[in-house]
């Protein structure tokens, strides 16, 4: 990929609000070097799922699609599993019990300030990639 082209970041969360939020701190930390999707409908999000995704967010709890099925049909897309995050509002114990066989890159429990400041740097280190 050059370095000149936006990387490409996929958001599936079922909250329109976090997406928002998602969007527009990504936007704003890293400008025209990213170029964000949000999908509040995770079939829709599987549906645009290849291995072009520089990074992916995806939430664990979702209706009907949650994220360990998105995460399996990423797999199957051909996106490289090192670059999606897991996020969730449960706790970072039970989030590694889960996600930690599946080869993902990180889990990260939203509320939680000290892992806040570690996705940050995750972040900063994928974009640089």
């Amino acid at each position: 990929m050059s370095d000149d082209r936006p990387r490409r970041i996929v958001v599936v969360d079922d909250s329109a609000v976090q997406c928002q939020a998602w969007r527009l701190l990504l936007e704003k930390r890293y400008g025209a070097r990213a170029a964000v999707e949000t999908y509040v409908d995770p079939a829709e999000g599987v549906a645009h799922l290849a291995p072009d995704i520089h990074l992916m967010l995806l939430d664990w709890e979702m209706p009907a699609l949650d994220g360990q099925a998105v995460l399996e049909e990423a797999r199957k897309s051909g996106v490289n599993l090192k670059r999606v995050i897991i996020t969730s509002g449960h706790p970072a114990e039970l989030l590694h019990q889960v996600f930690d066989r599946t080869g993902c890159l990180a889990v990260i429990e939203k509320a939680e300030p000290e892992q806040q400041a570690a996705f940050l740097m995750i972040l900063d280190s994928i974009m640089r990639r």
